[in-house]
């Protein structure tokens, strides 16, 4: 019977010791909340009192504001509403190259790079520490940072976003490369290391073939990311149907914001859709290996 109580009392303990560590967390959060939004200088009452502005904005652009059909809703009149198709669908093609270039570079980098930052490869911490902190940068900075950067050294056009999209490809996909090269089965490079192989070498036959399915995919959801990111790369002069988006916003074209966004929209699900089962499809391969 004392065991069974002594079981009852620390049953009891231990749970009110995880109640007070839950409340104490809600309690951080809470704090860190509304010391966020004191620092953020978020206003509620401005907040609740301005919201209708932000769907008044959305009715404004789904109206046609000139032609005959001014006035009416963009769907009725799509001739009017897509005037631009034409023009617009070629930026929309160089948005997707410049994403699918990107793409294709910053891979390439990412997987040049990821075999340093994993600790299965690398003993040396020196080294490590530096391709981490190389791959953080590359990411850190927005990617319409870069573009800018890019832009004044290289002038304006798709060449600027393409190289923008390429630099933080790099350093998101290489970190991502680096903690599955940091999870493959470390026995075949064992068996290579022991027959006398150099890295490199080792790296092709033992280490790629594991991590390649997961490359591919990662790239696959890499190049859906940067299909958006490339459509604001034309704010800063970078190319694409970013450039006639932004100045149809800032020139109160408001019929023109919503059919590029449509497009814009329709481009991501279309791509979206594709790489899915794309991805799907490579999965399903490699399960049945």
């Amino acid at each position: 019977m004392g065991s069974q109580a002594d079981h009852a009392r620390h049953w009891r303990e231990v749970q009110r010791r995880k109640r007070g560590h839950t409340l104490m967390f809600c309690a951080g959060l809470a704090a860190a909340t509304l010391w966020s939004a004191w620092m953020s200088d978020v206003n509620l009452s401005k907040l609740f009192s301005n919201i209708g502005n932000f769907f008044g904005y959305f009715d404004r652009i789904l109206t046609l504001d000139s032609g005959p059909a001014m006035g009416r809703r963009v769907w009725t009149a799509p001739g009017e509403w897509l005037w631009g198709l034409d023009k617009w669908l070629p930026l929309l093609a160089d948005t997707l190259l410049m994403a699918y270039l990107g793409t294709l570079l910053g891979a390439l980098g990412a997987l040049a790079l990821c075999f340093a930052p994993a600790r299965n490869l690398t003993p040396n911490p020196w080294a490590r520490v530096a391709a981490r902190r190389f791959l953080e940068f590359c990411r850190t900075v927005p990617e319409i940072v870069f573009a800018l950067i890019f832009v004044v050294a290289f002038g304006l056009g798709p060449m600027a976003g393409v190289l923008a999209i390429a630099v933080h490809t790099a350093g998101a996909l290489g970190k991502q490369f680096s903690e599955v090269v940091e999870n493959i089965d470390m026995k075949p490079v064992e068996g290579l290391m022991a027959s006398g192989a150099a890295r490199w070498p080792t790296i092709r036959f033992a280490v790629i073939p594991q991590i390649l399915s997961n490359v591919v995919s990662y790239c696959l959801m890499r190049f859906e990311i940067n299909v958006r990111g490339a459509s604001v790369m034309g704010f800063v002069g970078a190319g694409g149907i970013g450039q006639d988006l932004i100045e149809a916003i800032r020139k109160f074209y408001y019929a023109d914001v919503s059919a590029l966004l449509l497009l814009i929209v329709l481009c991501v699900c279309v791509i979206d859709f594709l790489s899915e089962k794309l991805r799907h499809a490579l999965l399903e391969r490699e399960a049945h290996a």
